[in-house]
């Protein structure tokens, strides 16, 4: 009867390959946690707009707007960034809104004005605006609820 043959075992080698599956699943929930924080960390200025039916503002969606806010007390607020909770002085408004069209003159200007404001206050701000370089203002408002 003849000798079986004898195999020599060669050692395992090292795969040299990337398991990219855990960092897909950890892409995934990331995804998912921010999906679900973004909106809770919208920042803003509690202003009671008024009730209008009006047509939508067409907006680019890669650009964000600057909205100006005047709340009931009439402070001033720039929403732009982190520091929109911080109320300004008109003067200082206008400022760092001309510094924003000079940086970026194609930035939409919103105006977000509470509803208890005179409106003389309201055209006194779209005014300097104006004279800061501001050609267009939109303003901000919120449909009628629904009985």
């Amino acid at each position: 009867m003849p000798k079986p043959r004898l195999r020599r075992r060669l050692p395992k080698m090292p795969i040299a390959e990337v398991n990219v599956l855990p960092y897909i699943d950890v892409m995934l929930v990331l995804l998912v946690i921010f999906m679900v924080t973004a909106p809770i960390l919208t920042q803003g200025v509690d202003v009671e707009l008024p009730e209008v039916t009006s047509e939508p503002i067409e907006a680019q969606p890669e650009q964000e707007p600057l909205v100006v806010s005047l709340n009931a007390q009439g402070e001033y607020f720039i929403e732009l960034g982190a520091d929109s909770d911080q109320a300004l002085p008109l003067d200082e408004v206008i400022e760092q809104v001309a510094r924003f069209k000079r940086q970026n003159p194609d930035i939409p200007v919103l105006v977000r004005g509470d509803r208890r404001v005179p409106y003389g206050d309201v055209v006194i701000l779209m005014s300097r605006l104006q004279g800061a370089g501001v050609t267009q203002v939109g303003l901000i408002s919120r449909p009628p609820e629904q009985p």
